[in-house]
């Protein structure tokens, strides 16, 4: 790998283009082609952006030998199949959140990336956050202590009609995945794999979850109550509270500008972002790092921690009762 990394862009929608936005301002990176289903999506994509080539199929770009890392944008329900593709085209993919529709879809995707030797992250942004990472750092280091909870949430006001692909059972809607991913995923990079999880939710008509509350318990006797909503507009803030401290982040946690670490006998101490920290820039960057190393994963975003994510989803899903129809397929076939 040399110094040029060589991306190609799949699918059209607007986390595509904020992320190729971003992209496009880091030094060594270059948007060399995009593919979408339609041939004037990819067109119209590619002339906005300059980029040289555009493929109405998904093939195109994974033919592409000028390609070296494909960043899927696609909806949940097809980050299996779009990812998968690319991997076995043999080339370094970076994944959309969630990593996949469920646990086997994302073990499957793991399992092929190893076994090929190829480049796999999930496109986790919050985990590649200066100030995230920061945060996560102070809490190993024992700053605030032992970690007893971790409150965060994310919900949207809505709303959303039932022909919006947050409501369409189809293409992994609901809540959880687009937005519930984060509080998740959040608790888990202080406190890992939690051992129980319940969950409590308001379904949609056709049946994904609107609005939903997750207690993770973990057998040091840390807890964390998450939620995600797509009928509310909720603080979007999250909380780390330890026995010597606690750790406050203001709206918009999963991107923030600051935080305050608390701890008696001391003046609160606020630690703020350097850049702007709602950029695609820091996980675009790992994953050129990792593939001028020859590294097959991130640190960062390590594909363990991805499927344990994606294991705590399954549970609550579970819990509240939504299944998808590709899984009811499945079980079928």
């Amino acid at each position: 790998m040399g110094d040029t990394v060589r991306w190609g862009i799949l699918a059209t929608g607007g986390i595509a283009e904020r992320f190729t936005t971003d992209l496009q301002t880091l030094d060594g990176a270059e948007v060399v082609a995009v593919a979408s289903r339609t041939e004037a999506s990819a067109k119209a994509f590619a002339d906005r952006f300059g980029i040289p080539r555009a493929y109405g199929e998904w093939a195109g770009l994974f033919a592409d030998d000028s390609v070296d890392v494909v960043y899927v944008a696609t909806p949940h329900h097809a980050h299996r199949e779009a990812a998968g593709l690319a991997l076995e085209a043999g080339k370094a993919v970076l994944c959309e959140k969630a990593l996949t529709l469920n646990a086997r879809e994302a073990e499957e995707l793991v399992t092929l990336a190893r076994d090929r030797g190829l480049f796999l992250m999930e496109a986790m942004w919050m985990y590649c956050n200066p100030l995230v990472r920061r945060l996560a750092e102070l809490v190993r280091d024992g700053a605030v202590g032992e970690v007893r909870t971790v409150q965060a949430d994310f919900g949207l006001q809505g709303p959303f009609a039932p022909d919006h692909r947050l409501r369409d059972p189809a293409v992994g809607g609901g809540a959880l995945l687009d937005l519930g991913v984060y509080p998740v995923s959040f608790a888990q990079l202080l406190l890992g794999e939690p051992d129980t999880v319940q969950a409590h939710a308001l379904l949609s008509p056709e049946g994904v979850d609107l609005n939903t509350a997750m207690l993770l318990g973990w057998d040091t006797g840390a807890s964390a109550l998450l939620s995600c909503s797509l009928v509310a507009d909720t603080p979007l803030t999250a909380a780390v509270t330890g026995t010597l401290g606690r750790i406050e982040v203001p709206r918009g946690f999963f991107f923030p500008e600051r935080f305050t670490l608390h701890r008696e006998g001391h003046e609160p101490e606020e630690f703020v972002s350097t850049d702007a920290p709602q950029s695609f820039r820091h996980e675009a960057a790992e994953v050129m790092r990792c593939l001028r190393a020859g590294a097959t994963e991130s640190p960062l975003v390590p594909l363990d921690g991805s499927l344990a994510v994606m294991r705590t989803l399954d549970a609550v899903r579970k819990r509240v009762g939504v299944r998808y129809p590709s899984e009811r397929d499945a079980t079928r076939a």
